[in-house]
């Protein structure tokens, strides 16, 4: 068979109708050749450092184009001035150095996410027209800058050491399973394991095997089914539609960005095992909680505890009595909603989620003083608690989705007032395919933690073949019910 070199080298470039991500076709084969090389070089440790790093701008490259470029510029930026950081003695040019690094990458930032927010704004409440700009978000650019902030301010804190060599900086920032959609990876957590020679035993192995089967299906098989086939449908214009349609849409889009999201997570976290390196667990069956406090210790756990360690706890945290305590909550979510999007949607998610924090702060607060000589038992406790946490998160996932503001109020209006049960029937006939993995999505996800771990322990002890055949079968799933039309991941435009 003669291979065209111009069309094999064409494969190679960056396409923007095509980019390289994890659920395309074309990765399957990208990451197989890259691990025949990887294994052949992963003893040479400064060998395995530079390849593994031009493997990841590579990889970036063909994600995003020429945008790689800004990630070479926010690794040499951050990398040269944290040393001048952690050895400055004067109080004043160390704060002012830190307020330079934080300010130089959020501008970085807020150039390219926020500036046509700001010019609405500004032609809303002035006599100015400005022309909006035209700018693309560069991939990943929220991800890698909170990694970035996190890295200067911990070495401002005097809690990491600055590394010595760039190229440590740079794999770190450019490590291509996290890099466009995270988790957000601390650099305390991770440039020690840089240096370390990879160790790959068999539960690495088969735990890496099970979350990237996990992701593999949560993504490809379900986000993508139910959104495709019902969910887009209905939010590309409610108005259109009936209160029951949009009811069952929003429990649908609960479950699509949880799947496109944590299965894309898994697969990073699934990926890196492979190669001898952990990153953090960013879902926890967010789902399964019982309070709005807990769902944010399990949903997004890396942008949450980044919040919480670098924007919460500076600005006081729970010190400064209730009052501050609710407020600084309710600050931390409006940064967190903003962080996602330029869009008063996002503002209003993240202030919701502000406002529930700080409410269930002071239901925990006021009521664990009082004695009720009446108790709910346990059990019917935490599931009451589950469903309204739940349809609590999903309110929120309307305004998180929906294209505009006045949209989210139209599907809030449309259950409300126009829900029509009647017609329950025949949504349920014609969408039948799309509960029913719906349906499975829930039960699965309703497992309970601890027996999710077994099976993924007892996964250690299947033969070669067995995991082998397990692997392909996910596949084979994958690719019998992909969509026709490749759906980006959701969290690919933060």
């Amino acid at each position: 068979m003669k291979i065209d070199p111009h069309k094999f080298f064409d494969i190679l470039k960056y396409d923007s109708k095509d980019p390289l991500l994890f659920n395309s076709s074309f990765f399957l084969i990208f990451f197989g050749l890259f691990l025949l090389i990887y294994l052949a070089l992963y003893k040479f440790n400064t060998v395995r450092i530079y390849f593994l790093t031009i493997f990841s701008l590579y990889f970036f490259h063909k994600a995003s184009g020429w945008y790689v470029v800004f990630i070479l510029l926010a690794a040499i930026f951050t990398y040269t001035i944290s040393p001048y950081i952690y050895t400055e003695t004067n109080k004043n040019k160390k704060k002012l150095l830190v307020t330079i690094s934080i300010l130089v990458n959020l501008l970085f930032l807020g150039y390219f996410k926020y500036t046509n927010f700001f010019i609405d704004i500004l032609n809303d409440v002035s006599s100015l027209k400005v022309n909006p700009l035209k700018l693309v978000l560069p991939i990943g650019i929220s991800f890698y800058t909170f990694e970035n902030l996190s890295y200067t301010l911990d070495v401002y804190w005097g809690k990491f050491k600055p590394v010595n060599r760039f190229i440590d900086y740079l794999f770190f920032l450019s490590f291509f399973p996290k890099l466009m959609m995270g988790p957000i990876v601390r650099a305390s957590d991770f440039i020690p394991q840089i240096n370390k020679e990879p160790f790959i035993n068999n539960s690495q192995l088969s735990e890496g095997l099970y979350l990237i089967c996990s992701g593999i299906i949560k993504k490809m098989v379900i986000s993508d089914y139910i959104n495709a086939n019902f969910v887009m449908y209905i939010f590309d214009d409610p108005g259109k539609h009936t209160g029951i349609e949009c009811l069952f849409a929003i429990y649908g889009y609960a479950m699509v960005i949880y799947c496109d999201f944590s299965g894309y997570s898994d697969m990073a976290r699934g990926i890196a095992k492979w190669i001898g390196f952990d990153i953090n667990i960013n879902f926890l069956s967010p789902y399964q909680s019982s309070t709005i406090t807990e769902f944010w210790r399990r949903w997004h756990i890396s942008l949450s505890s980044w919040l919480k360690d670098y924007l919460y706890i500076p600005l006081g945290g729970s010190r400064k009595g209730k009052f501050n305590t609710y407020k600084n909550l309710f600050i931390t979510m409006l940064v967190g909603g903003f962080w996602h999007g330029a869009s008063w949607n996002f503002i209003f998610w993240g202030g919701l989620h502000g406002i529930a924090l700080a409410l269930d702060k002071w239901r925990i607060a006021t009521f664990k003083k009082l004695r009720s000589p009446f108790r709910l038992p346990n059990g019917l406790r935490k599931a009451i608690g589950i469903i309204i946490t739940f349809h609590f998160v999903c309110l929120c996932w309307i305004f998180f989705h929906c294209k505009t503001f006045h949209d989210s109020w139209v599907f809030i209006d449309r259950i409300l007032f126009n829900f029509r049960p009647d017609v329950a029937g025949a949504l349920f006939a014609q969408y039948k395919n799309v509960f029913i993995v719906l349906i499975i999505a829930f039960a699965l996800h309703s497992i309970p933690v601890k027996t999710e771990s077994r099976f993924q322990l007892s996964i250690a002890k299947w033969p070669l073949m067995v995991m082998v055949s397990y692997f392909l079968f996910c596949l084979y799933i994958a690719i019998e019910l992909k969509q026709a039309q490749a759906i980006r991941p959701v969290y690919l435009q933060f």
